[in-house]
Protein backbone atom coordinates (compact mmCIF):
# COMPACT_ATOMS: atom_id res chain seq x y z
CA UNK A 1 0.00 0.00 0.00
CA UNK A 2 0.80 3.23 -0.61
CA UNK A 3 2.17 5.31 2.15
CA UNK A 4 1.47 9.19 3.02
CA UNK A 5 3.74 11.20 1.14
CA UNK A 6 6.66 10.77 -1.17
CA UNK A 7 9.72 9.04 0.51
CA UNK A 8 8.68 9.12 4.59
CA UNK A 9 9.52 6.52 6.47
CA UNK A 10 9.39 8.29 9.98
CA UNK A 11 6.11 8.18 11.24
CA UNK A 12 6.42 10.58 13.61
CA UNK A 13 6.23 12.58 10.29
CA UNK A 14 3.60 11.00 8.76
CA UNK A 15 0.41 13.50 8.56
CA UNK A 16 -1.84 12.31 5.69
CA UNK A 17 -3.02 9.05 5.84
CA UNK A 18 -4.00 6.08 3.58
CA UNK A 19 -7.71 6.47 3.61
CA UNK A 20 -7.09 9.49 1.13
CA UNK A 21 -4.39 8.43 -0.50
CA UNK A 22 -4.45 8.11 -4.53
CA UNK A 23 -2.01 5.23 -5.97
CA UNK A 24 -0.27 7.98 -7.76
CA UNK A 25 2.99 9.84 -5.93
CA UNK A 26 5.35 12.79 -6.95
CA UNK A 27 9.01 11.68 -6.73
CA UNK A 28 10.72 10.83 -3.23
CA UNK A 29 11.66 14.64 -1.99
CA UNK A 30 13.08 15.61 1.31
CA UNK A 31 11.42 19.02 2.26
CA UNK A 32 12.17 21.35 5.39
CA UNK A 33 9.14 20.98 7.52
CA UNK A 34 9.61 24.94 7.89
CA UNK A 35 7.68 27.27 5.28
CA UNK A 36 10.36 30.25 4.30
CA UNK A 37 9.59 33.37 4.38
CA UNK A 38 8.49 34.24 1.06
CA UNK A 39 6.71 31.11 1.28
CA UNK A 40 4.27 32.94 3.98
CA UNK A 41 4.03 35.68 1.90
CA UNK A 42 2.39 33.71 -0.84
CA UNK A 43 0.58 31.91 1.34
CA UNK A 44 -1.17 34.87 3.11
CA UNK A 45 -1.72 36.48 0.03
CA UNK A 46 -4.10 33.41 -1.18
CA UNK A 47 -5.60 33.08 2.13
CA UNK A 48 -6.19 36.77 2.14
CA UNK A 49 -8.46 36.17 -0.86
CA UNK A 50 -10.27 33.14 0.27
CA UNK A 51 -11.17 35.41 3.23
CA UNK A 52 -12.22 37.89 1.26
CA UNK A 53 -14.65 35.65 -0.48
CA UNK A 54 -15.77 34.48 2.84
CA UNK A 55 -16.31 37.60 4.58
CA UNK A 56 -17.91 38.94 1.31
CA UNK A 57 -20.60 36.48 1.56
CA UNK A 58 -21.98 36.28 5.10
CA UNK A 59 -21.35 40.60 5.28
CA UNK A 60 -24.24 40.31 2.77
CA UNK A 61 -26.81 38.48 5.04
CA UNK A 62 -26.77 41.14 7.06
CA UNK A 63 -27.09 43.82 4.99
CA UNK A 64 -30.25 42.29 3.01
CA UNK A 65 -32.52 44.11 4.65
CA UNK A 66 -31.61 47.74 4.45
CA UNK A 67 -30.77 46.92 0.64
CA UNK A 68 -34.46 45.87 0.32
CA UNK A 69 -35.44 49.00 1.83
CA UNK A 70 -33.31 51.60 -0.17
CA UNK A 71 -33.94 49.76 -3.60
CA UNK A 72 -37.20 48.73 -2.97
CA UNK A 73 -36.99 45.10 -3.36
CA UNK A 74 -39.62 42.54 -2.59
CA UNK A 75 -38.85 39.61 -0.42
CA UNK A 76 -39.20 37.33 -3.45
CA UNK A 77 -36.43 39.43 -5.45
CA UNK A 78 -34.20 39.85 -2.73
CA UNK A 79 -33.08 36.38 -2.24
CA UNK A 80 -31.23 36.61 -5.78
CA UNK A 81 -28.87 39.04 -4.43
CA UNK A 82 -27.88 35.72 -1.88
CA UNK A 83 -28.94 32.95 -5.00
CA UNK A 84 -27.33 34.81 -8.14
CA UNK A 85 -24.00 34.60 -6.05
CA UNK A 86 -24.41 30.83 -5.35
CA UNK A 87 -25.66 30.27 -9.05
CA UNK A 88 -22.57 31.59 -10.50
CA UNK A 89 -19.93 30.10 -8.27
CA UNK A 90 -21.35 26.44 -8.16
CA UNK A 91 -22.13 26.67 -11.61
CA UNK A 92 -18.77 27.61 -12.89
CA UNK A 93 -16.52 26.30 -10.28
CA UNK A 94 -15.19 22.95 -12.13
CA UNK A 95 -14.87 24.44 -15.21
CA UNK A 96 -12.76 27.00 -13.39
CA UNK A 97 -10.36 24.66 -11.32
CA UNK A 98 -9.75 23.15 -14.85
CA UNK A 99 -8.90 26.49 -16.27
CA UNK A 100 -6.62 26.93 -13.89
CA UNK A 101 -4.53 23.73 -14.57
CA UNK A 102 -5.23 24.49 -19.03
CA UNK A 103 -4.68 28.52 -19.03
CA UNK A 104 -2.01 28.82 -15.74
CA UNK A 105 -3.20 29.47 -12.14
CA UNK A 106 -1.25 32.70 -11.32
CA UNK A 107 -3.11 34.39 -15.23
CA UNK A 108 -6.35 32.87 -13.45
CA UNK A 109 -5.98 33.95 -9.64
CA UNK A 110 -5.20 38.04 -10.96
CA UNK A 111 -7.59 37.97 -13.37
CA UNK A 112 -10.72 37.24 -12.03
CA UNK A 113 -9.43 38.74 -8.58
CA UNK A 114 -9.54 42.22 -10.84
CA UNK A 115 -13.14 40.90 -12.00
CA UNK A 116 -14.25 40.37 -8.22
CA UNK A 117 -12.78 43.43 -7.36
CA UNK A 118 -14.46 45.59 -10.79
CA UNK A 119 -17.96 44.09 -9.97
CA UNK A 120 -18.18 43.89 -6.10
CA UNK A 121 -17.80 47.91 -6.57
CA UNK A 122 -20.59 48.04 -9.27
CA UNK A 123 -22.57 46.32 -6.81
CA UNK A 124 -22.25 48.84 -4.41
CA UNK A 125 -22.78 51.58 -6.73
CA UNK A 126 -26.45 49.99 -8.00
CA UNK A 127 -29.67 51.75 -8.09
CA UNK A 128 -31.76 49.42 -8.95
CA UNK A 129 -32.54 45.19 -7.83
CA UNK A 130 -31.83 43.70 -11.21
CA UNK A 131 -28.01 45.74 -10.95
CA UNK A 132 -27.45 44.31 -7.97
CA UNK A 133 -28.13 40.95 -8.64
CA UNK A 134 -26.10 40.99 -12.32
CA UNK A 135 -23.48 42.37 -10.16
CA UNK A 136 -23.41 39.37 -7.54
CA UNK A 137 -23.73 36.30 -10.21
CA UNK A 138 -20.60 38.04 -11.92
CA UNK A 139 -19.26 38.43 -8.35
CA UNK A 140 -19.93 34.57 -8.09
CA UNK A 141 -18.47 33.29 -11.61
CA UNK A 142 -15.39 35.59 -10.43
CA UNK A 143 -15.09 33.70 -7.29
CA UNK A 144 -15.44 29.97 -9.44
CA UNK A 145 -12.41 30.87 -11.17
CA UNK A 146 -9.96 32.79 -7.96
CA UNK A 147 -10.52 30.14 -5.43
CA UNK A 148 -9.70 27.23 -6.99
CA UNK A 149 -6.80 28.91 -8.90
CA UNK A 150 -5.53 29.84 -5.04
CA UNK A 151 -5.74 26.57 -3.78
CA UNK A 152 -4.13 24.77 -6.67
CA UNK A 153 -1.27 27.92 -6.24
CA UNK A 154 -1.09 26.36 -2.66
CA UNK A 155 -1.13 22.60 -3.58
CA UNK A 156 1.40 22.81 -6.34
CA UNK A 157 3.78 25.51 -4.54
CA UNK A 158 4.27 23.71 -0.99
CA UNK A 159 5.38 20.04 -1.62
CA UNK A 160 2.83 17.36 -0.31
CA UNK A 161 3.69 16.52 3.22
CA UNK A 162 4.39 18.55 6.55
CA UNK A 163 5.07 21.81 4.48
CA UNK A 164 1.56 21.63 2.37
CA UNK A 165 -0.56 20.35 4.96
CA UNK A 166 0.34 23.39 7.49
CA UNK A 167 0.01 25.78 4.46
CA UNK A 168 -3.53 24.61 4.29
CA UNK A 169 -4.33 24.62 7.74
CA UNK A 170 -3.06 28.14 8.24
CA UNK A 171 -5.53 28.78 4.93
CA UNK A 172 -8.64 27.00 6.07
CA UNK A 173 -8.23 28.53 9.56
CA UNK A 174 -8.37 32.02 7.58
CA UNK A 175 -10.90 31.23 5.61
CA UNK A 176 -13.42 30.00 7.89
CA UNK A 177 -12.80 33.04 10.27
CA UNK A 178 -13.36 35.30 7.47
CA UNK A 179 -16.88 33.73 7.36
CA UNK A 180 -17.56 34.31 11.18
CA UNK A 181 -15.92 37.71 11.36
CA UNK A 182 -17.97 38.84 8.23
CA UNK A 183 -21.55 38.87 9.99
CA UNK A 184 -19.94 41.62 12.49
CA UNK A 185 -17.82 43.30 10.45
CA UNK A 186 -21.20 43.49 8.07
CA UNK A 187 -23.20 44.71 10.90
CA UNK A 188 -21.34 47.96 11.56
CA UNK A 189 -20.68 48.61 8.07
CA UNK A 190 -24.57 48.27 7.34
CA UNK A 191 -25.20 50.95 10.22
CA UNK A 192 -22.72 53.07 8.37
CA UNK A 193 -24.47 52.38 4.72
CA UNK A 194 -25.25 49.18 3.12
CA UNK A 195 -22.97 49.96 0.09
CA UNK A 196 -20.32 49.55 2.59
CA UNK A 197 -20.25 46.03 2.84
CA UNK A 198 -19.59 46.12 -1.39
CA UNK A 199 -16.98 49.00 -1.10
CA UNK A 200 -14.50 47.29 1.48
CA UNK A 201 -14.16 43.85 -0.26
CA UNK A 202 -12.83 46.28 -3.37
CA UNK A 203 -10.42 48.04 -0.93
CA UNK A 204 -8.95 44.94 0.02
CA UNK A 205 -9.25 43.29 -2.75
CA UNK A 206 -6.88 45.90 -4.34
CA UNK A 207 -4.32 45.42 -1.67
CA UNK A 208 -4.33 41.46 -2.10
CA UNK A 209 -3.87 42.21 -6.29
CA UNK A 210 -0.94 44.13 -5.81
CA UNK A 211 0.29 41.39 -3.64
CA UNK A 212 -0.46 38.80 -5.71
CA UNK A 213 1.37 40.49 -8.73
CA UNK A 214 4.65 41.58 -6.97
CA UNK A 215 4.71 37.73 -5.22
CA UNK A 216 2.67 34.80 -6.73
CA UNK A 217 5.69 33.59 -9.43
CA UNK A 218 4.29 32.93 -12.55
CA UNK A 219 3.45 29.50 -13.81
CA UNK A 220 3.56 26.98 -17.37
CA UNK A 221 -0.17 25.32 -17.51
CA UNK A 222 0.29 22.36 -16.25
CA UNK A 223 -1.47 21.18 -19.32
CA UNK A 224 -1.84 21.48 -22.60
CA UNK A 225 -3.95 22.92 -24.43
CA UNK A 226 -2.82 21.70 -28.30
CA UNK A 227 -5.45 19.46 -29.61
CA UNK A 228 -8.15 21.74 -28.73
CA UNK A 229 -10.56 22.39 -26.19
CA UNK A 230 -13.07 20.24 -24.61
CA UNK A 231 -16.37 22.41 -25.88
CA UNK A 232 -18.94 19.92 -25.48
CA UNK A 233 -17.29 18.82 -21.90
CA UNK A 234 -17.62 22.48 -20.71
CA UNK A 235 -21.04 23.16 -22.45
CA UNK A 236 -22.64 19.78 -20.55
CA UNK A 237 -21.12 20.82 -17.43
CA UNK A 238 -21.62 23.86 -16.65
CA UNK A 239 -25.20 23.87 -17.82
CA UNK A 240 -25.59 20.55 -15.30
CA UNK A 241 -24.00 22.59 -12.47
CA UNK A 242 -26.33 25.91 -12.95
CA UNK A 243 -29.29 23.52 -13.36
CA UNK A 244 -28.57 21.50 -10.24
CA UNK A 245 -27.58 24.35 -8.06
CA UNK A 246 -30.87 26.14 -9.33
CA UNK A 247 -32.71 23.16 -7.84
CA UNK A 248 -30.97 23.24 -4.64
CA UNK A 249 -31.72 27.02 -4.03
CA UNK A 250 -34.89 26.92 -5.58
CA UNK A 251 -36.61 24.14 -3.66
CA UNK A 252 -37.50 25.65 -0.59
CA UNK A 253 -39.91 28.59 -3.03
CA UNK A 254 -40.76 26.46 -6.23
CA UNK A 255 -43.23 23.31 -6.54
CA UNK A 256 -42.04 19.76 -6.09
CA UNK A 257 -42.94 19.84 -10.01
CA UNK A 258 -40.52 22.36 -11.04
CA UNK A 259 -38.03 21.13 -8.56
CA UNK A 260 -38.01 17.59 -9.56
CA UNK A 261 -38.11 19.46 -13.90
CA UNK A 262 -35.12 21.51 -13.02
CA UNK A 263 -33.28 18.13 -11.14
CA UNK A 264 -33.93 15.54 -14.24
CA UNK A 265 -32.74 18.47 -16.26
CA UNK A 266 -28.90 18.95 -14.46
CA UNK A 267 -28.83 14.80 -14.40
CA UNK A 268 -29.62 14.76 -18.00
CA UNK A 269 -26.83 16.73 -18.60
CA UNK A 270 -24.63 15.37 -16.54
CA UNK A 271 -24.85 11.83 -17.91
CA UNK A 272 -24.07 13.31 -21.80
CA UNK A 273 -21.20 14.92 -19.84
CA UNK A 274 -19.74 11.18 -18.91
CA UNK A 275 -20.73 10.22 -22.10
CA UNK A 276 -18.48 13.06 -23.76
CA UNK A 277 -15.97 12.59 -21.56
CA UNK A 278 -15.36 9.17 -21.84
CA UNK A 279 -14.51 9.51 -25.88
CA UNK A 280 -12.93 12.80 -25.98
CA UNK A 281 -8.85 12.78 -26.59
CA UNK A 282 -8.77 15.34 -24.22
CA UNK A 283 -11.67 15.26 -21.75
CA UNK A 284 -12.13 18.82 -19.33
CA UNK A 285 -12.61 16.24 -16.42
CA UNK A 286 -10.54 12.93 -16.08
CA UNK A 287 -13.23 10.74 -15.09
CA UNK A 288 -10.63 8.42 -13.02
CA UNK A 289 -9.92 11.20 -10.61
CA UNK A 290 -14.23 10.85 -9.41
CA UNK A 291 -13.24 6.94 -9.13
CA UNK A 292 -10.79 7.31 -6.29
CA UNK A 293 -12.49 5.90 -3.42
CA UNK A 294 -10.23 8.17 -0.71
CA UNK A 295 -11.31 11.56 -2.90
CA UNK A 296 -14.96 10.77 -2.74
CA UNK A 297 -14.91 10.54 0.67
CA UNK A 298 -13.14 13.52 1.34
CA UNK A 299 -15.54 15.21 -0.60
CA UNK A 300 -18.75 13.51 0.74
CA UNK A 301 -17.11 14.76 4.39
CA UNK A 302 -16.68 18.18 2.84
CA UNK A 303 -20.22 18.31 1.86
CA UNK A 304 -21.57 16.95 4.75
CA UNK A 305 -19.34 19.25 6.92
CA UNK A 306 -20.58 22.85 5.21
CA UNK A 307 -24.04 21.94 4.48
CA UNK A 308 -24.43 21.19 8.41
CA UNK A 309 -22.45 24.37 9.52
CA UNK A 310 -24.50 26.46 7.04
CA UNK A 311 -27.85 25.43 8.22
CA UNK A 312 -27.17 25.70 12.18
CA UNK A 313 -26.10 28.85 11.67
CA UNK A 314 -29.24 30.21 9.86
CA UNK A 315 -31.60 28.19 12.72
CA UNK A 316 -29.26 30.37 15.09
CA UNK A 317 -29.60 33.58 13.66
CA UNK A 318 -33.39 33.78 13.23
CA UNK A 319 -33.59 32.01 17.24
CA UNK A 320 -31.54 34.89 17.63
CA UNK A 321 -33.13 37.70 15.78
CA UNK A 322 -36.12 36.57 15.29
CA UNK A 323 -37.33 34.48 18.11
CA UNK A 324 -35.45 36.58 20.55
CA UNK A 325 -35.06 39.84 19.26
CA UNK A 326 -31.90 40.43 19.11
CA UNK A 327 -29.72 43.20 16.92
CA UNK A 328 -27.71 42.00 13.52
CA UNK A 329 -24.83 43.32 15.65
CA UNK A 330 -25.38 41.54 18.52
CA UNK A 331 -26.25 38.10 16.09
CA UNK A 332 -22.87 38.87 14.78
CA UNK A 333 -20.79 39.00 18.33
CA UNK A 334 -22.87 36.47 19.95
CA UNK A 335 -21.45 34.09 17.19
CA UNK A 336 -18.03 35.68 16.80
CA UNK A 337 -17.04 32.56 19.08
CA UNK A 338 -17.79 30.55 15.70
CA UNK A 339 -14.37 32.37 14.89
CA UNK A 340 -12.34 30.34 17.24
CA UNK A 341 -11.55 28.17 14.79
CA UNK A 342 -9.16 30.66 12.67
CA UNK A 343 -6.88 30.23 15.46
CA UNK A 344 -7.65 26.09 16.18
CA UNK A 345 -6.75 25.52 12.91
CA UNK A 346 -3.44 26.58 12.59
CA UNK A 347 -1.77 26.14 15.92
CA UNK A 348 -4.00 22.78 17.66
CA UNK A 349 -5.27 20.37 14.23
CA UNK A 350 -1.82 19.99 13.11
CA UNK A 351 -0.08 19.18 16.08
CA UNK A 352 -3.58 16.40 16.27
CA UNK A 353 -2.69 15.21 12.77
CA UNK A 354 0.91 14.81 13.32
CA UNK A 355 -0.28 12.57 16.36
CA UNK A 356 -2.94 10.61 15.28
CA UNK A 357 -3.40 11.12 11.88
CA UNK A 358 -5.39 13.38 9.20
CA UNK A 359 -8.54 10.68 9.00
CA UNK A 360 -8.84 10.16 12.59
CA UNK A 361 -8.94 13.79 13.36
CA UNK A 362 -11.29 14.21 10.67
CA UNK A 363 -13.52 11.92 11.75
CA UNK A 364 -13.44 13.15 15.49
CA UNK A 365 -14.20 16.86 14.02
CA UNK A 366 -17.36 15.72 12.38
CA UNK A 367 -18.35 13.77 16.21
CA UNK A 368 -17.92 17.10 17.88
CA UNK A 369 -20.22 18.54 14.92
CA UNK A 370 -23.19 16.22 15.73
CA UNK A 371 -22.51 16.88 19.84
CA UNK A 372 -22.79 20.65 18.93
CA UNK A 373 -25.64 20.50 17.04
CA UNK A 374 -27.31 17.81 19.59
CA UNK A 375 -26.35 20.45 22.74
CA UNK A 376 -28.72 22.96 20.71
CA UNK A 377 -31.00 20.84 20.48
CA UNK A 378 -32.23 21.90 24.25
CA UNK A 379 -32.80 25.29 22.99
CA UNK A 380 -35.26 26.95 25.29
CA UNK A 381 -37.36 30.58 25.13
CA UNK A 382 -34.89 32.37 27.58
CA UNK A 383 -31.63 30.56 26.92
CA UNK A 384 -28.83 33.04 28.09
CA UNK A 385 -25.72 33.38 25.85
CA UNK A 386 -23.78 31.23 29.03
CA UNK A 387 -26.37 28.16 27.59
CA UNK A 388 -25.89 28.97 23.87
CA UNK A 389 -22.00 28.71 24.65
CA UNK A 390 -21.22 25.32 25.05
CA UNK A 391 -22.84 24.42 21.60
CA UNK A 392 -21.03 26.89 19.92
CA UNK A 393 -17.13 26.77 21.46
CA UNK A 394 -17.60 22.83 20.48
CA UNK A 395 -18.97 23.59 16.89
CA UNK A 396 -15.53 26.30 16.12
CA UNK A 397 -13.11 23.22 17.71
CA UNK A 398 -15.39 20.75 15.44
CA UNK A 399 -15.07 22.78 11.94
CA UNK A 400 -10.87 23.53 13.00
CA UNK A 401 -10.73 19.98 13.40
CA UNK A 402 -12.31 18.84 10.17
CA UNK A 403 -12.19 21.84 7.61
CA UNK A 404 -8.23 21.90 7.28
CA UNK A 405 -7.66 18.14 6.91
CA UNK A 406 -10.26 17.57 4.42
CA UNK A 407 -8.88 19.97 2.44
CA UNK A 408 -5.63 18.33 2.62
CA UNK A 409 -7.31 15.03 1.82
CA UNK A 410 -9.63 16.41 -1.09
CA UNK A 411 -6.05 17.18 -2.92
CA UNK A 412 -3.56 14.37 -1.87
CA UNK A 413 -1.54 12.58 -3.53
CA UNK A 414 -3.13 14.11 -7.00
CA UNK A 415 -1.35 14.56 -9.30
CA UNK A 416 0.48 18.50 -9.65
CA UNK A 417 -1.28 19.13 -13.75
CA UNK A 418 -5.05 18.12 -12.18
CA UNK A 419 -4.82 20.27 -8.95
CA UNK A 420 -6.69 22.47 -10.25
CA UNK A 421 -9.11 20.22 -10.80
CA UNK A 422 -9.58 18.47 -7.43
CA UNK A 423 -9.37 22.25 -6.25
CA UNK A 424 -12.34 22.51 -8.04
CA UNK A 425 -14.26 19.83 -6.98
CA UNK A 426 -13.52 20.43 -3.29
CA UNK A 427 -15.26 23.86 -3.98
CA UNK A 428 -18.28 22.19 -5.11
CA UNK A 429 -18.41 19.93 -2.26
CA UNK A 430 -18.58 22.78 -0.48
CA UNK A 431 -20.65 25.69 -2.36
CA UNK A 432 -22.86 22.61 -3.02
CA UNK A 433 -23.42 21.46 0.58
CA UNK A 434 -23.70 24.62 2.29
CA UNK A 435 -26.50 25.60 -0.33
CA UNK A 436 -28.35 22.10 0.09
CA UNK A 437 -27.97 22.59 3.89
CA UNK A 438 -29.27 25.84 3.68
CA UNK A 439 -32.12 24.88 1.63
CA UNK A 440 -33.43 21.62 3.59
CA UNK A 441 -33.70 23.53 7.00
CA UNK A 442 -35.11 26.37 5.12
CA UNK A 443 -37.84 24.16 3.79
CA UNK A 444 -38.22 22.51 7.51
CA UNK A 445 -38.57 25.84 9.06
CA UNK A 446 -40.75 27.44 6.01
CA UNK A 447 -42.92 24.06 6.80
CA UNK A 448 -42.98 24.09 10.53
CA UNK A 449 -43.69 28.26 10.86
CA UNK A 450 -47.08 29.54 11.83
CA UNK A 451 -48.55 33.07 11.10
CA UNK A 452 -46.00 34.30 14.15
CA UNK A 453 -43.16 32.61 12.64
CA UNK A 454 -41.05 30.15 13.79
CA UNK A 455 -41.34 28.47 17.12
CA UNK A 456 -38.74 26.10 19.26
CA UNK A 457 -40.18 22.88 17.89
CA UNK A 458 -39.73 23.74 14.57
CA UNK A 459 -36.42 25.16 15.60
CA UNK A 460 -35.14 21.52 17.13
CA UNK A 461 -36.73 19.75 13.99
CA UNK A 462 -34.79 21.84 11.58
CA UNK A 463 -31.93 21.39 13.92
CA UNK A 464 -32.39 17.42 12.84
CA UNK A 465 -30.83 18.41 9.50
CA UNK A 466 -27.60 19.30 10.54
CA UNK A 467 -27.58 16.54 13.34
CA UNK A 468 -28.45 14.09 10.08
CA UNK A 469 -25.64 15.58 8.35
CA UNK A 470 -22.86 15.66 10.87
CA UNK A 471 -23.61 11.89 11.20
CA UNK A 472 -23.36 10.83 7.85
CA UNK A 473 -19.80 12.63 7.43
CA UNK A 474 -18.91 10.26 10.09
CA UNK A 475 -20.28 7.35 8.84
CA UNK A 476 -18.68 8.00 5.27
CA UNK A 477 -15.34 9.27 6.29
CA UNK A 478 -15.10 6.54 9.31
CA UNK A 479 -15.30 3.89 6.39
CA UNK A 480 -11.83 4.96 5.75
CA UNK A 481 -10.65 4.39 9.19
CA UNK A 482 -11.96 0.76 9.40
CA UNK A 483 -10.28 0.29 6.22
CA UNK A 484 -7.03 1.13 7.60
CA UNK A 485 -7.62 -0.96 10.41
CA UNK A 486 -7.42 -3.84 7.90
CA UNK A 487 -4.27 -3.08 6.19
CA UNK A 488 -1.73 -4.56 7.65
CA UNK A 489 0.97 -2.47 9.14
CA UNK A 490 3.89 -3.50 7.49
CA UNK A 491 2.43 -2.77 3.85
CA UNK A 492 2.43 0.63 4.59
CA UNK A 493 6.12 1.53 3.34
CA UNK A 494 6.92 4.13 0.48
CA UNK A 495 7.16 4.30 -2.58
Amino acid sequence: MVSNGAGRCDQAQEVTDPQFDNQSRSPPVAPSDRLTSRGWAILLVLSSAIFLEGIDISMMGVALPSIRDDLGMSTSSLQWVVSAYVLGYGGFVLLGGRAADLLGRRRMFVLWLTVFLLFSGLGGLATDGWMLIVARFVTGVAAAFMTPAGLSIITTTFPEGPQRNQALLVYAGIAAGGFSLGMVTGGLLTAIDWRWVFFAPVIMAAFILAAAVRLIPHDTPAARTRGGYDVGGTLSLTGAMLLLVYTVVMLPEVSIGSTATTAAAGVALLVAFVAIERRTRRPLLRLGLLRSAPLVRANLGAMMLVGGFFGFQFIAVLYLQEFRGWSETETGLALMILGLDAILAPTLTPILVRRFGNPTVIVVGLVLAAVAYALFLRVGADWTYAAMLPAFLTLSVAFALAYGPLTIAATDGVAEEEQGLASGVLTTSFQFGGALGLAVVTAAVVAGSGPAGADLDTFRTALLVPLAAALIGVVVTGSGLRRRARVPAEQEVAV
